[in-house]
C-alpha cells in the first residue's frame, strides 16, 4: 500500500481499495457523487478541504494520508 502511493498511484484510491470499498459505497458515505469519486481517483480534479476531510473520515484515516504530496 505505502509503496503503491509512494509510485504515485492516488491515494483515495488505494486507501479505498485497501479497506475494501467500492466507489459507490465510499462516495454515498462521504456524501459525493461516484463520478466525482471517480475524477479524484484518476487526479482530473482537485477538492476542496471538505470533500477531502469527509472522504478521509469515511476511510478511516488521516487527511494528511489521502493529501498528495504534490498537493
Amino acid at each position: 500500500m505505502v509503496y503503491a502511493i509512494l509510485d504515485g498511484e492516488n491515494a483515495i484510491k488505494v486507501w479505498r481499495e485497501y479497506h475494501g470499498l467500492y466507489q459507490q459505497e465510499t462516495a454515498q458515505k462521504a456524501g459525493i457523487s461516484v463520478p466525482y469519486l471517480s475524477q479524484l481517483e484518476t487526479n482530473k480534479r482537485k477538492d476542496s478541504l471538505e470533500v477531502l476531510t469527509a472522504i478521509a473520515k469515511t476511510l478511516r484515516v488521516s487527511l494528511e494520508n489521502i493529501v498528495s504530496p504534490q498537493a
